[in-house]
C-alpha cells in the first residue's frame, strides 16, 4: 500500500499520465480510493480538479472521494 506521501505522489503521477491507457489510469484511481486515507481523499480531489483527465476519470475520482467522506462519517 502507498503509506507515505512519495508513493501516493507516484500513484497520482500514473493516474494523470495521459500517455498511459485509460484503463491503467482508472485502475490507479481505484487503487488510491482503496487506501481510504485523508491523503488519498485529497489526491482524489486533486484528480477530480485536473482538467486534462477525461470527464469520466474526473467523475470517478470525485465518486471515490465522496465514498471516503461517507465512510468517515459512519
Amino acid at each position: 500500500m502507498a503509506e507515505n506521501p512519495a508513493e501516493l505522489e507516484k500513484l497520482v503521477a500514473v493516474a494523470t499520465d495521459l500517455v498511459l491507457p485509460a484503463k491503467v489510469r482508472i485502475d490507479t484511481i481505484k487503487f488510491i480510493a482503496n487506501l481510504a486515507t485523508r491523503e488519498a481523499l485529497l489526491a482524489l480531489l486533486e484528480l477530480a480538479a485536473n482538467e486534462q483527465l477525461t470527464k469520466g476519470e474526473r467523475e470517478l475520482a470525485l465518486k471515490y472521494a465522496r465514498g471516503i467522506i461517507k465512510s468517515e462519517r459512519q
